[in-house]
């Protein structure tokens, strides 16, 4: 037994790089789990950085030098974002509070509709059966109520971390993209010379979070602009706020996908019932779900989503759960990272392993 495990070590954890590469690993996964929520501002900082920096270097391939295209850069993704808030977040915020304001509503017209179900369906369901379930949704509603009122007494601290984010995240961003060179070079210092493992899967990963991360924000933007076009064509009510849910969704793969559609086919549900404008609705955004999935998602990333779907699902499980919505939205790239890395992962092989 201690002759196969020593084996074993020997093996995979001979070279120094290895030793490295596994407390390097540990201490990221400690951070994560233990301070995910106060590195998150850092994270955010992290993304809006990658997705910025392709631009900066554009502008000094055009000879443009480095600190004005710094500048240039981050006034425009300011601008943008105040646009954003100034424009969209207004009406986001409107939607939403009609939509609550209807739910009291809908849910009559739910109870209604299911209080016919014996009187149609009298071999299907009984009105015993249905007053009992009637019970359990009247008790589940008053549960989700008392969490609402719950989540509303905190939301402040909701409101004091966006003040932060609104502060630190842009200074953060700005520093990552002025100073990056340092940084990179002050990292690697406390690197050992001699790293080719971290060298091959930290030039490859760069490329691929950084593409991924643009991808992304660019398939979010095509998706949710598409949804809002199509569902203000159709009349369809709470647009801004159901194309803001339906571009949001994509950022975890399969999953969002498929609880998005809920909200969207119950709003169609209750403004239309089951008609031509419902079944009109369901096959636009079926045609948006299938152009993400077949057209955009192959385009953007290519080479990032060269793993198994049941292996996606796994790392958005796993990541997610470490390390929330990060976790989900890294789950691809993080995925694939493992793979490098088992890929490119020191062996040494034994002379017995090599004779047989």
């Amino acid at each position: 037994m201690w002759k196969v495990v020593d084996s074993w070590i020997n093996r995979y954890f001979a070279d120094e790089e290895a030793v490295l590469l596994v407390i390097l690993i540990a201490i990221t996964l400690l951070l994560i789990v233990t301070m995910g929520q106060v590195l998150a501002p850092f994270l955010a900082a992290v993304v809006l950085a990658f997705l910025l920096q392709g631009v900066v270097n554009l502008l000094k391939r055009w000879r443009i030098p480095h600190l004005l295209a710094v500048t240039i850069v981050f006034s425009g993704f300011i601008s943008l974002f105040l646009l954003v808030v100034i424009f969209l977040f207004p009406i986001v915020i409107e939607q939403l509070s009609r939509l609550l304001q209807s739910v009291p509503g809908m849910m009559k017209q739910w109870q209604e509709a299911v209080l016919m179900l014996p009187q149609r369906y009298p071999s299907l369901i009984s009105e015993a059966r249905l007053d009992e379930f009637i019970v359990y949704a009247q008790q589940e509603s008053a549960q989700f109520a008392e969490a609402a009122l719950g989540f509303s007494m905190g939301i402040f601290p909701s409101v004091m971390m966006v003040l932060v984010y609104l502060v630190l995240v842009p200074l953060l961003v700005f520093f990552m993209l002025k100073d990056r060179e340092q940084l990179m070079h002050s990292a690697t210092t406390l690197l050992p010379e001699r790293r080719p493992v971290m060298k091959l899967v930290w030039s490859e990963m760069t490329v691929q979070i950084a593409n991924y991360v643009r991808g992304k924000a660019l398939e979010v933007t095509l998706v949710g602009a598409a949804t809002y076009i199509c569902f203000v064509l159709l009349g369809v009510n709470y647009a801004a706020l159901l194309a803001l849910m339906v571009g949001l969704s994509v950022v975890i793969p399969y999953i969002g996908a498929a609880v998005v559609t809920v909200p969207v086919v119950l709003v169609g549900l209750f403004q239309w019932g089951w008609g031509g404008d419902f079944f009109w609705l369901f096959f636009a955004y079926s045609v948006i779900q299938f152009i993400d999935g077949n057209v955009l998602v192959p385009l953007l990333f290519s080479e990032a989503v060269n793993l198994h779907p049941i292996l996606i699902i796994l790392a958005v499980l796993v990541f997610g759960g470490l390390w929330g919505l990060w976790g989900v939205f890294f789950a691809i790239p993080l995925a694939t990272l493992v793979k490098a890395l088992y890929n490119a992962w020191p062996r040494n092989e034994s002379p017995e392993l090599l004779s047989d």
